[in-house]
């Protein structure tokens, strides 16, 4: 939904979406694991890892919070004009319970605020959620910024 940045600012405080469940394979881990040079066995050695209070291998806390743009790419929220988004960094991220091989996440997003910065540029901050299915803990919550870049008649439109 294309929204002009008053409706969008009325949406603040409220949750704009939940996405679809993403599983997080053993491939997917070891991948990751290869791209970052991060290969401790708790990521990447099952057997190993069934010795650990985890029981199983387990994401790379980074991995999960990389997940986020697939998650909110399911959440159809951006302002009229937009020609392009992008990631502007967190102010708060907070890894809480781990993410075991094999389980499936989805993202649970909040709009926190939305500023106009200069005309065309509007800054959105999302609080978000990562839950894993079946557990009450969610995984990650982070306070997200992103940048909307609206064409010359902007968000107002």
């Amino acid at each position: 939904m294309a929204l002009s940045f008053d409706a969008l600012r009325e949406k603040i405080g409220t949750e704009i979406g939940v996405s679809d469940w993403v599983s997080v394979t053993q491939d997917m881990i070891n991948g990751f694991a290869d791209v970052t040079d991060d290969h401790q066995f708790i990521h990447v050695d099952p057997e190993q890892a069934k010795a650990t209070p985890f029981g199983s291998t387990i994401a790379h806390g980074f991995l999960t919070l990389s997940l986020l743009p697939a998650l909110i790419s399911d959440i159809d929220v951006k302002l009229k004009n937009t020609v392009m988004g992008v990631n502007y960094g967190f102010d708060r991220v907070r890894l809480i319970a781990p993410v075991p091989s094999g389980s499936d996440v989805r993202g649970r997003f909040v709009l926190q605020d939305a500023v106009e910065k200069r005309p065309g540029q509007y800054l959105l901050t999302f609080a978000v959620s990562v839950e894993i299915k079946g557990q009450d803990k969610p995984a990650l919550t982070a306070e997200w910024l992103g940048m909307q870049f609206t064409d010359e008649k902007g968000g107002a439109a």
